[in-house]
């Protein structure tokens, strides 16, 4: 059961462990269990600086859409691993993909025709699992590299389109 819970939940099998426990041997119970752990990591790390990173790009099918995103972490180290590798460049596709205007819905401009759920990146809907957030994702990497991950920016090009 425990390896089956951490082939989902990416865990340690220690987390696993205590999850089940807890849930009594329940795989969904505990998968909560860790959500909300994971959670509580999260927010332990969201005040740590982040100034190492790498810089992603994304050119769509036919080159009609161009894509830059900065994601930044804590070290080199986790900076050239695959999960941060893999979030950087589902980021820079999301981005291509769904055109956000901004990262946080703080920084969304104030108009009545913008959604500020689809007009910022962390709060869209992820194209890849749409249960989930890019923020769901993004704190799913940062439980499983243990640092601090945020995305500083990023710029979209598309063919024929007025800089905004």
């Amino acid at each position: 059961m425990i390896k089956n819970l951490r082939q989902v939940s990416g865990a340690g099998v220690m987390d696993c462990r205590g999850a089940l426990i807890k849930a009594e041997g329940d795989i969904d119970k505990a998968l909560q269990i860790l959500k909300e752990q994971n959670l509580i990591k999260v927010e332990k790390k969201a005040t740590r600086a982040t100034t190492q990173g790498a810089v992603e790009s994304y050119v769509h099918a036919g080159g009609r859409i161009g894509v830059i995103v900065e994601v930044n972490c804590e070290t080199d180290f986790v900076a050239r691993t695959p999960d941060f590798k893999e979030l950087t460049h589902n980021l820079a596709m999301q981005v291509a993909a769904m055109s956000p205007l901004c990262i946080n819905k703080e920084d969304v401009p104030q108009r009545i025709d913008l959604d500020p759920q689809t007009a910022s990146l962390l709060s869209q809907p992820y194209i890849r699992d749409t249960t989930k957030t890019v923020q769901d994702v993004i704190n799913e990497t940062i439980a499983k590299t243990g640092e601090n991950i945020k995305v500083r920016r990023f710029a979209r090009f598309e063919l024929g389109e007025e800089i905004k």
